[in-house]
């Protein structure tokens, strides 16, 4: 067990430093493929497609592997975070854009009323209904992340799944595998509680 709790200390840097990068640029690509300036959008569609439509497990052995064939190196972690960030950053953009949409066009026209600025608009009005409306399908996405997480085993970081595997074969039991279940149980389990309490927090937009 201290060993998988130290290689669940790597799992939760990847999530949290990936939760910090991609939620924002999520925002950030679903402005961008919210507006009419068409070079920007299609460049936006297009690497949402991309993403979207590939394996993340493809991803990883793309900018690990594959990129230093080109001189572009990164060490394993970094390698790791840069894939993560990039793929949880298009599926959240298309969760945002969608949370966009759904905002009645009247209240773009009274904020034009009221003489706010495009920033003020989002800021104001934007954000913090998309924010409810998109919670539950960030929840989602965010429990994935936490799941995903074991396909860093695959750079040779040692993450919760590598250390429950190396603890399994140097055993020969199958104990360190049910550990590595219990880990992320509890950790899909406390998530999922502070997403309902968030959720619950935030009913006065209804």
């Amino acid at each position: 067990m201290p060993q998988l709790l130290v290689g669940a200390l790597t799992t939760l840097k990847l999530f949290v430093f990936t939760l910090v990068g991609s939620l924002p640029l999520g925002m950030i690509f679903a402005l961008g493929l919210a507006i009419r300036f068409k070079p920007i959008r299609y460049f936006l569609q297009t690497y949402v497609w991309i993403i979207r439509g590939t394996p993340l497990l493809l991803q990883l052995i793309f900018i690990f592997y594959g990129l230093p064939t080109i001189g572009i190196v990164f060490d394993r972690f970094e390698a790791a975070l840069l894939a993560f960030i990039l793929n949880y950053a298009a599926y959240f953009a298309e969760i945002f854009r969608g949370g966009i949409q759904s905002i009645p066009k009247g209240q773009y026209e009274a904020a034009q009323v009221l003489q706010l600025s495009s920033l003020q608009t989002v800021i104001k009005i934007v954000i913090p209904q998309v924010t409810k409306i998109v919670l539950p399908s960030v929840g989602n996405e965010i429990i994935n992340l936490v799941k995903d997480s074991s396909l860093i085993y695959i750079l040779g970081l040692g993450d919760v799944m590598r250390a429950g595997k190396i603890a399994m074969e140097r055993d020969a039991t199958l104990l360190p595998l049910l550990g590595v279940a219990f880990i992320y149980l509890a950790l899909t389990g406390i998530l999922t509680l502070i997403m309902k309490q968030v959720e619950g927090k935030l009913t006065y937009y209804r």
